[in-house]
């Protein structure tokens, strides 16, 4: 697209921590700051179509209730007045969480907040509304659109949540990652995001897809929104130090593996640049071949994952035709093949391959990596390419995406930055100094 196409839709919706402050000192009111953001989402979401409800009177009682307080020098917590941006597999009391299915397009509105939407309410958060997905957060799409150019995927299954974030139409947004859907539409829209340890966040009030490896992660505008947004809400056993994130150098490992061998030059370039960078900035780089074989982590991941999803949601293969869409179906059978005993092997050889992995690693503090082979693909019948990504998930640490660049089309690329499983409050701090050294919005590649 045009320069002056681009600037109408891709907008930087600002730093979290500098809009909370502005609320704390009394010099923005979050009454204005929704209103904000809802006049930029009445401007641009009828063409990026990130939005799936907005519940804009609901948020500006609870932006004026949040304003009196913060007059008065009561402020909840570090995302006082902040609004968020809700993926619609998330409960959000009052609204209905429909999914992106017409299994749900009739479902009453949720009675009670989703476990994550809580402990950001606690921690002074607005829910505006909620972000389109795919169905059921799987592979049938949303209709919501890459703000960089808007024949292009957003990347999924979090596709409304990272268009709405990369659009400036709110500056936090969930999502959900069971293989790659919060870093991988991070790298396509050109933003930050933050996936905890798998499985480590509280699932309580999300649709289910895959217990093994459901996890809720945060986007923003760049690497230390997402991080600051998690940190606000970072359960207790997550908070435990492992890795020491304020000695001067830190320790990044750039990996190399045949898995990533097929990139794009330019997503090549990204990384390259990326631990160059850091390396000027002090910090010890150095390029190690993976001890374990990415395809393996990857392949035993996908077996593992459809084999939950047959089980877990086998009842919709009796839903009437057109409840539910052809993929998530597809799915579900492919799931129900896979036996018991493969499953159970795959889950012995994940362990297996996790240990001697991070095992490794004994000094490193964080992980560079691609975190897709190419740009956000063309159309939006397809969310993007979930490999790089995968293993990741599966390794089961911490996962950060880094904007990296972009293609001379114009198009976002992204790194993704890696931690050791429950590292993840030190993981943060470690992620915001790297992204200080290399987060990179602009340089063509």
């Amino acid at each position: 697209m045009s320069g002056d196409t681009e600037k109408q839709y891709v907008a930087d919706p600002g730093r979290v921590t500098e809009l909370a402050r502005d609320i704390r000192d009394g010099t923005l009111s979050p009454v204005d700051l929704v209103q904000g953001y809802l006049d930029r989402i009445a401007a641009v979401d009828g063409d990026v179509e990130a939005w799936r409800e907005l519940d804009a009177a609901g948020a500006l009682a609870a932006a004026e209730t949040l304003a009196a307080e913060a007059k008065a020098g009561t402020i909840r917590g570090p995302l006082h007045g902040i609004p968020v941006g809700v993926k619609d597999i998330i409960d959000v009391a009052g609204l209905p969480t429909r999914c992106n299915s017409n299994s749900r397009a009739d479902i009453a509105p949720a009675t009670a907040d989703a476990e994550i939407v809580a402990a950001l309410r606690a921690a002074g958060a607005i829910m505006l509304g909620k972000t389109h997905t795919t169905e059921f957060a799987l592979r049938d799409p949303s209709p919501a659109r890459n703000p960089h150019n808007l024949a292009h995927t957003p990347g999924g299954s979090s596709s409304g949540s990272g268009a709405a974030v990369a659009a400036g139409m709110v500056p936090v947004a969930l999502g959900t990652q069971t293989m790659a859907s919060v870093n991988r539409p991070a790298a396509y829209c050109g933003i930050g995001a933050f996936k905890p340890t798998t499985r480590a966040m509280p699932g309580a009030g999300i649709a289910l897809l895959s217990s093994l490896w459901d996890t809720v992660g945060f986007y923003g505008g760049r690497v230390a929104d997402a991080c600051t947004v998690f940190e606000a809400v970072c359960p207790p056993g997550l908070r435990g130090v492992a890795a020491d994130a304020t000695k001067a150098a830190l320790a990044v490992t750039v990996l190399t593996d045949p898995h990533i061998e097929q990139a794009d030059a330019e997503i090549h370039r990204a990384t390259a640049n990326a631990a160059a960078r850091m390396g000027d900035a002090g910090h010890a780089v150095s390029t190690v071949a993976s001890p374990v074989p990415f395809q393996a982590i990857f392949k035993a991941h996908r077996l593992t994952m459809e084999y939950e999803i047959g089980r877990i949601r086998r009842a919709f293969l009796d839903e009437p035709q057109g409840m539910i869409g052809p993929l998530l179906l597809e799915t579900i059978r492919d799931g129900l093949k896979i036996s018991d005993a493969a499953y159970q092997d795959a889950r012995r050889s994940l362990d297996s391959m996790r240990a001697e992995f991070f095992a490794a690693f004994p000094t490193t503090d964080a992980f560079l990596w691609p975190a897709t082979p190419k740009p956000a693909p063309e159309g939006i019948a397809w969310t993007g390419d979930a490999t790089y990504i995968s293993p990741w998930t599966a390794l089961a640490g911490p996962v950060v995406t880094m904007p990296s660049g972009r293609v001379a089309a114009g198009l976002p690329v992204g790194c993704l930055l890696a931690g050791a499983p429950g590292s993840d409050f030190a993981f943060a701090a470690i992620a915001r100094r790297l992204a200080d050294a290399a987060e990179d919005h602009d340089t063509v590649l």
